[in-house]
């Protein structure tokens, strides 16, 4: 059976044939990747001269790389466009995966050379780069068992295989609940309040599964309308309690034991790594550094918010009292949060929603990433996609040199999993004198155009698809040699700053009036929308906070202390809570279960990177409002000093080059109207 995804890409900018790629073709690709890559560690291992940085550090780099472009593949459709096959084939190839790994890592030979490399760096007059991609690969070694007696090195090889199984199920449980829940309305009534997009889409949904009325799900396109507008309280309680309980409902798709199961295996590999907890072992490359150091700077954020946090929710709990709600409760939030902001800015979403289409917003996208860092975006129609909805765009910078190629993927569907995310097909790295392109790709979940209206963007959703687009420039900027150290391949903590740093520019008048234009007059949005939108940037800004810390708290406890004696999920996670929570607790519901951040994804103890983010992102930002918000000579340092490094340098020193001092928290409490002036 020919494979394509062992061939050659013969074809423009050498992307993924997805066309031509069919299921069964992913476990005989991974198979022979893998028998490639052992063979690519066997000619390092096996070379009879002295370990040089070029024979050893440099070919390990650049070894694996077919196994690697298999598995971007085949994880990103995992994520995207996943199947009960696909999924089937995952549960296979992971332990696969995990075993490979192992035995690079737990490899004598291979580490005996890097080793000796290493005791003798500063005498090869390396460069920055190499120093750290040096420090990094001994570090990759010692921090994954190779150090350990033979026996430790089994168990830890058991470990891993179960740890990766696992973190799949768990995603597949939360995007099977997900799926399963539909709420189905045929009265009339039961839609006061809902927006006309919105309904229009719910009916649409309906028609589609052929049955009458109007379907609404738990995908973010419709769950939050319905929360945020739907005037029949049982109905929003409805959809709530629903979203809160995936994969708690001791059904084949919960999640209980797996989280249990889970903390207990990271627990226990970092204990054979020597470390104290796995978030010891996951700090110790970080920006923060440890647990006490994380729990400070949440405490410390705590402190100044709650006492906002805890008059908003008064405030909010008041307005509410006005309606004959005597307890606010969390299916209430998004509801009176949006009347209350009406009432004080005299602002709704969707009074914004017209001048957010979503053509236009990609285009303003596109002008601001020009006016700072001099990138154009043309969209191709040549390129193999995994979906029709898939956008595909050639990136050249001003003189018309390729930069990188960008994957669009806006809209849900069944076999992709919820929220907004960056990743990548191809990286980016130099070797051959050639500077190979990435293929970037950014994946949304945003409302749908209708048969009436094309699909127009709450607000939220702008600074959405801001946000993983500033992920993506850190992808499409990237220009180092080594393909471990480029682009977002940066400390956790780190790596949040480029995307939220561009979501400011959504909040700018000189930039919303650039693509915020009716999308029926092509009228500019009004200025005192503009005005609005500003005032009423920080709204609820103390309980926003608040929640973010709980979250940041909830994964540093599942992480930091040993978990052997938790018994119930639930009653651990309402402990964590506990300092956190101004909203009763809702019996049926649980946060952790489909917490995919921190047990599916890559953010267990590294979720308060957000908040860090944050502190980076407003002092950065603090500087662009100085200097003026398309200033070239700032957004050209930010992109050679923070962009284009990716991971070949110590954070806190490329921030120190970009910023010229350390950060503080002062810009982020002021922006968020926690301090001051």
């Amino acid at each position: 059976m020919n494979n394509p995804l062992l061939e050659i890409f013969n074809n423009p900018f050498s992307t993924a044939p997805f066309s031509l790629i069919k299921n069964e073709h992913f476990k005989p690709a991974f198979i022979a990747a893998i028998k490639v890559a052992k063979q690519e560690i066997d000619i390092i291992t096996s070379n009879s001269t002295v370990p040089t940085f070029e024979n050893t550090i440099e070919a390990l780099e650049f070894s694996g790389q077919l196994l690697d472009r298999i598995s971007s593949i085949f994880f990103n459709l995992n994520s995207a466009e996943t199947s009960d096959e696909i999924q089937k084939i995952a549960q296979e190839v992971s332990p696969m995966l995990s075993e490979f790994g192992n035995d690079i890592t737990l490899n004598e030979q291979l580490f005996k050379r890097v080793q000796l490399i290493y005791d003798i760096k500063d005498e090869l007059n390396l460069t920055t780069e190499q120093e750290t991609l040096l420090e990094k690969k001994y570090k990759s070694f010692v921090r994954n068992g190779a150090n350990l007696i033979e026996s430790d090195k089994t168990e830890l090889r058991k470990v891993d295989a179960q740890l990766s199984k696992l973190k799949l199920k768990f995603g597949e449980n939360v995007l099977a609940e997900t799926n399963a829940f539909k709420l189905h309305l045929t009265e009339k009534k039961d839609l006061a309040g809902l927006p006309e997009t919105t309904i229009e889409a719910a009916e649409m949904l309906a028609k589609q599964k052929n049955k009458e009325g109007w379907i609404f799900t738990l995908d973010y396109p419709s769950y939050i309308p319905f929360m945020t507008y739907s005037e029949n309280r049982n109905l929003r309680k409805t959809l709530a309690i629903a979203f809160g309980k995936r994969a708690f409902q001791n059904n084949k798709n919960d999640n209980q034991q797996i989280v249990l199961d889970l903390v207990k295996l990271r627990h226990k590999r970092a204990a054979l790594l020597g470390y104290q907890s796995h978030a010891h072992f996951v700090l110790e490359e970080r920006m923060a550094e440890s647990p006490s150091h994380v729990r400070t700077f949440l405490n410390d954020l705590l402190n100044k918010a709650k006492p906002a946090a805890i008059k908003q929710f008064e405030d909010l709990s008041n307005f509410a009292k006005k309606d004959g709600i005597n307890q606010l409760e969390k299916w209430d939030s998004a509801f009176y949060s949006e009347k209350l902001k009406k009432k004080l800015f005299d602002l709704e979403e969707e009074q914004l929603k017209p001048y957010f289409k979503l053509e236009n917003v990609i285009e303003g996208v596109f002008i601001i990433s020009n006016k700072l860092f001099d990138l154009n975006f043309e969209e191709i129609y040549t390129i193999d996609k995994y979906h029709s909805d898939v956008k595909t765009y050639k990136v050249t910078d001003n003189s018309g040199n390729y930069i990188a190629l960008l994957y669009c993927d806006f809209f849900p569907r069944e076999g992709k999993r919820n929220g907004a995310w960056m990743t990548s097909f191809k990286g980016q790295w130099k070797k051959d004198y050639k500077n190979s392109r990435p293929h970037i790709s950014i994946v949304c979940n945003f409302t749908k155009p209708t048969t009436t209206k094309p699909s127009l963007l709450t607000f939220n959703e702008v600074t959405t698809l801001f946000h993983e687009f500033g992920h993506a420039l850190h992808g499409m900027l990237a220009n180092t040699t080594y393909p471990s150290l480029s682009g977002t391949n940066v400390y956790w903590d780190f790596v949040e700053l480029p995307s939220q740093l561009f979501e400011n520019w959504c909040y700018e008048e000189e930039a919303l009036n650039l693509f915020a234009k009716h999308y029926e007059t092509q009228d500019p949005i009004p200025m005192d929308f503009i005005t609005k939108i500003k005032k009423s940037s920080n709204f609820l800004e103390g309980l926003q906070t608040l929640r973010q810390l709980s979250f940041g708290i909830l994964d540093l406890n599942w992480h930091s202390e040993d978990p052997l004696e938790i018994k119930q999920v639930k009653e651990f996670e309402n402990l964590a809570f506990k300092n956190t929570q101004l909203f009763p607790d809702v019996i049926e519901n649980c946060m952790s279960t489909s917490f995919s951040h921190i047990f599916q994804g890559g953010y267990s103890s590294g979720y308060y990177s957000y908040k860090w983010a944050e502190v980076l992102d407003a002092d950065a930002f603090a500087l662009f409002l100085e200097k003026g918000i398309f200033n070239k000579e700032t957004s050209q340092n930010f992109k050679s000093e923070i962009l284009s490094k990716g991971g070949t340098e110590k954070p806190m020193e490329l921030y120190l080059k970009f910023r010229g001092k350390k950060p503080t928290n002062k810009a982020l409490l002021l922006r968020a109207g926690l301090l001051k002036n």
